[in-house]
């Protein structure tokens, strides 16, 4: 009897050794762990105008249409969006596409969404939308939006933040703060949870239109602030994207086989802000023509950022409609030139305060150190002036800048009329004072021009004056840049979104 005990024994524990093998496999999950510096700011798709944000929102829900990583426009839940007259736009949505709670996506929904963000003007991307009068309800698959105007950008505007389709009943039914608790979308992951600075944890969705991700079980954005501690995890496999990673931590990454650095172009571009106000030294266009040859861009981009940076003379860089792409790549750098026009302009040797901020952008504070070299090398009287981003930001939005100001501003729609706005006469006012009867009747008549080649013209030429006038003076297109596991296949994307449903095993 003991010896058949003894084989009994020895078959129980395999068995369970068996099982409990089954059941760790089964408990396996391929998990995407991708590491940002901020949390998401609001879940609230319409009042969100955040990059890491959007991130996380753009996996959530989904728009009529959506960029790719090309940035070329293609249709997300709408099947096509046509201009069929002035301000008349036909919308027609794909059939079968569901929200997270099982309700089908509707023109309802659609006219939520655009009526909300287009009326109600304490939304943040309220002002964008602001030209659409209404949409029209034909039936549950076609809607038309209404513009009080012309608007050639009204396709555009539907893959832009803010427009993401919101689901119309569930929030009427449960009330916006249950909304703002657990997101529902219609995009091919869905909200699980959010644990307040640490993490976002999503799932796919089962009935995604487009058929169920099935390449990730789960997909975890962590919040990890600090640069170091981010790479560290990439390094030691605690995280499989880390973004923004700055270029003091790129040997670390460049030293380990297990990672590689993937570079992302961006709309970022660092300018300087230039008075054009009456008495101010920058008023004289000899002055700020001496600056810009007094700045060496492809220093900059070689020496400061390592490569990572590419010179422009526009802020509207290629993948922008419109952009001038003659000016991209150019640099204007020429000391003993600089020294020649300050020698020809008004300036006496005046103090010129240099406003710049610290801890917006990638190396901020060292870019306005070495732009401070370069104007001090040509016999430019210079006082330069950092400080703390918060109080930075107070001085650009009340308009407070002295005579030179550094800042890095983007395009996160990706079409002229949203950048070149700063060249109106309007907008310039107390900040630049830049006047210009050309640039401001060409941007007026190309936000309501439908023709696209015309209107693409008409913004290339606002470029060529501004750039000859210099209000700003551009300085590098900044590529932003990512710590990737060698165990996945990952493509940026231009508007800096991390779309989960593209990013694969290898």
């Amino acid at each position: 009897m003991k010896k058949l005990l003894v084989p009994l024994l020895a078959l129980l524990v395999i068995l369970v050794a068996i099982g409990c093998d089954s059941d760790s496999q089964a408990d396996e999950k391929n998990v995407l762990v991708i590491a940002q510096p901020t949390d998401v700011q609001t879940f609230d798709p319409q009042n969100a105008f955040h990059t890491h944000t959007d991130t996380i929102l753009s996996n959530i829900f989904s728009h009529l249409y959506e960029r790719e990583a090309d940035n070329s426009l293609v249709p997300d839940v709408a099947e096509s969006i046509e201009n069929i007259n002035d301000t008349t736009w036909l919308v027609k949505l794909k059939s079968g596409v569901t929200f997270h709670n099982g309700d089908p996506l509707t023109s309802e929904d659609v006219k939520f969404t655009f009526e909300r963000v287009a009326t109600d003007d304490t939304l943040v991307v309220h002002s964008y939308f602001r030209p659409i009068a209404e949409v029209r309800v034909i039936d549950d698959l076609t809607c038309e939006i209404i513009t009080h105007d012309p608007m050639p950008t009204l396709k555009i505007m539907t893959a832009f933040s803010g427009s993401w389709i919101l689901p119309k009943d569930y929030i009427e039914t449960h009330g916006w703060d249950e909304f703002l608790k657990k997101p529902i979308g219609s995009g091919p992951y869905e909200f699980v949870e959010w644990v307040r600075d640490d993490r976002v944890v999503l799932k796919p969705y089962e009935n995604y239109f487009q058929g169920k991700v099935t390449e990730w079980d789960e997909v975890v954005f962590r919040v990890i602030p600090e640069s170091s501690t981010r790479v560290g995890e990439l390094l030691t496999g605690g995280v499989d994207i880390a973004l923004d990673v700055p270029p003091n931590e790129w040997a670390r990454v460049k030293d380990n086989d297990s990672v590689s650095l993937i570079y992302g172009d961006t709309s970022y571009v660092p300018i300087l802000i230039l008075r054009l106000t009456e008495g101010w030294p920058t008023a004289d266009p000899l002055l700020r023509e001496a600056i810009e040859y007094a700045i060496d861009r492809d220093k900059i981009a070689d020496v400061l950022y390592q490569g990572a940076a590419v010179p422009t003379r526009t802020r509207m860089t290629p993948g922008c409609f419109g952009s001038q792409t003659e000016l991209y790549g150019k640099n204007l750098y020429d000391p003993d030139h600089a020294r020649e026009l300050i020698a020809q302009s008004s300036y006496n040797g005046e103090e010129l305060i240099f406003d710049a901020g610290r801890g917006r952008f990638v190396l901020d504070s060292e870019l306005a150190e070495m732009i401070y070299g370069m104007l001090t090398e040509v016999g430019l009287n210079v006082k330069l002036e950092i400080t703390d981003w918060s109080a930075f930001v107070d001085r650009y939005l009340s308009k407070s800048n002295r005579d030179i100001m550094l800042i890095g501003l983007g395009d996160s729609l990706y079409d002229s009329s949203d950048s070149l706005l700063h060249y109106t006469i309007e907008r310039a006012e107390g900040m630049t004072d830049y006047v210009n009867e050309e640039t401001d009747s060409l941007f007026f008549a190309a936000g309501k021009n439908l023709n696209e080649v015309e209107r693409e013209a008409q913004y290339q030429r606002i470029q060529e004056i501004v750039a000859e006038d210099r209000p700003h003076i551009p300085l590098v297109q900044l590529k932003t840049i990512y710590g990737v596991s060698n165990d996945i296949e990952f493509e940026p994307f231009l508007n800096e979104r991390i779309k989960v449903k593209s990013i694969t095993r290898k």
